[in-house]
């Protein structure tokens, strides 16, 4: 059992490495950050070695310099070449980590395309500024500034 136990403490280090957490690894988890944890969750999700990695709202309740800290990491996990699918609100984090956007208002998709894009989408803008905010963009001529 001593092999399989320390080939898993090695992959563990090499993964908690990975997403910034080589550091606290002798820390429980009720004691870490909110940011740690959230790099917990994704260290557990990578030590599987998965091909295919869905993210649900990773970001949330990550204060600004947080998300910042954490887009490397992700972006490392894709161009390590696991393909990321993330259900995220925090629009900077998708426009910095996506290649492509699915954008869903009240279960139904209403745009997709390259994040830059979608942002400009009319639809993507009501939905999310409301249709006073849009109507003042379409008619200001300002829309790909929302």
């Amino acid at each position: 059992h001593r092999p399989q136990r320390k080939a898993a403490l090695g992959h563990a280090e090499s993964v908690a490495l990975r997403v910034g957490l080589a550091g606290q690894l002798d820390k429980p988890a009720r004691d870490l950050t909110i940011a740690a944890r959230k790099r917990l969750e994704l260290a557990r999700a990578l030590a599987t070695e998965p091909k295919l990695l869905l993210l649900d709202e990773v970001l949330a309740g990550l204060n600004p310099q947080e998300v910042s800290d954490m887009s490397p990491v992700i972006r490392a996990v894709r161009d390590g070449g696991v393909t990321v699918l993330m259900i995220e609100h925090v629009m900077q984090a998708v426009m910095n980590l996506s290649e492509h956007t699915w954008v869903l208002n009240n279960g139904q998709l209403i745009a997709e395309g390259k994040p830059a894009d979608v942002t400009r989408d009319p639809r993507v803008i009501e939905a999310y500024l409301g249709r006073g905010a849009a109507e003042r963009l379409r008619t200001s001529g300002n829309e790909a500034h929302a």
